[in-house]
């Protein structure tokens, strides 16, 4: 099966390139980014905070199914114009990877449908190719593939 979400991860480069075309209205994509009971389900992490603000913070709080909370991670962020974009910091905690600084940039294509573009800058190329190392690909195109399923419900 084709992955929708494509990412373009350029030989020698600290950043990735992330591309998603969505069945979806921009206002509805944005909604899945900045909404916490809908981040929730197709993130499936609880939303312990998310200031949709210049200056604002976020963390989100990962458990497997036993409830041991498996993965933290937080930011804060930097630029946030509503159905356009979001730059903001990404930091995994309790981990060996730095934070990273991401570029959320949301377009209407049509009435219909609106594309995703994100730009993930590493702190160097050697930290992006160990991100690249886990399962990033797949999960980024599985959590959008959720995001989609789930926000089409609210249509």
């Amino acid at each position: 099966m084709e992955r929708k979400t494509k990412i373009n991860a350029e030989e020698g480069r600290q950043d990735l390139l992330i591309t998603r075309e969505f069945d979806l209205p921009l206002e509805l994509l944005f909604r899945a980014y900045v909404e916490p009971e809908i981040v929730e389900q197709w993130m499936g992490t609880k939303v312990l905070k998310l200031e949709n603000k210049v200056h604002g913070g976020w963390r989100f709080e990962t458990s497997d199914p036993q409830g041991n909370v498996v993965l933290r991670t937080h930011g804060v962020i930097h630029e946030f114009v509503p159905e356009q974009k979001i730059t903001r910091t990404f930091q995994m905690e309790n981990t060996p990877y730095p934070a990273q600084l991401e570029f959320l940039v949301f377009e209407k294509l049509t009435d219909e449908t609106s594309k995703l573009t994100m730009q993930m800058i590493f702190k160097s190329p050697a930290d992006r190719e160990e991100i690249l190392k886990l399962p990033f690909s797949g999960g980024i195109n599985m959590a959008h593939n959720r995001l989609e399923k789930v926000v089409r419900q609210l249509i």
